[in-house]
């Protein structure tokens, strides 16, 4: 089975991002965000998914496996174990399971990285759906 991988853009710039996945050979990305906008430069759902297309990765959204915002507000208040009893709630949603069933189908298929926000991968959402994917990932640093 292929790899599955983690990585959050927090203190970093997109090409940094890109060039760690290359070095680790992702070939999918699956942004993991709720909501796939941000204030740092570059990491816009359609500017950061044209810039990893044109690196040679494929960029799918899935909105599903984004935090509710009141997880979202959790984790920006310092209670990310808040967080995580929010998350665990919203997957029994059926987006959160369509969205679930596509990100299985593509770690099968392909060396793919969730990502999200927040550097710690202890603090994010996106080890939780590797948990639910029935994964353990390997988190990349940019």
């Amino acid at each position: 089975m292929p790899d599955l991988f983690t990585i959050g853009y927090q203190q970093t710039t997109q090409p940094a991002v890109i060039d760690a996945l290359r070095e680790a050979g992702v070939t999918h990305l699956l942004d993991v965000r709720a909501v796939p906008q941000s204030r740092k430069p570059g990491f816009s759902k359609s500017v950061f998914g044209a810039s990893l297309e044109a690196a040679g990765i494929r960029y799918t959204h899935l909105r599903g496996l984004g935090t509710p915002k009141a997880g979202r507000d959790a984790v920006r208040h310092g209670h990310p174990e808040i967080m995580h009893r929010i998350f665990r709630a919203h997957m029994a949603e059926p987006a959160a399971q369509a969205d679930l069933a596509r990100a299985g189908a593509f770690a099968t298929a392909a060396p793919v990285c969730l990502l999200c926000f927040e550097r710690d991968p202890a603090q994010c959402h996106r080890t939780l759906v590797a948990e639910f994917l029935g994964r353990t990932p390997r988190h990349l640093f940019a």
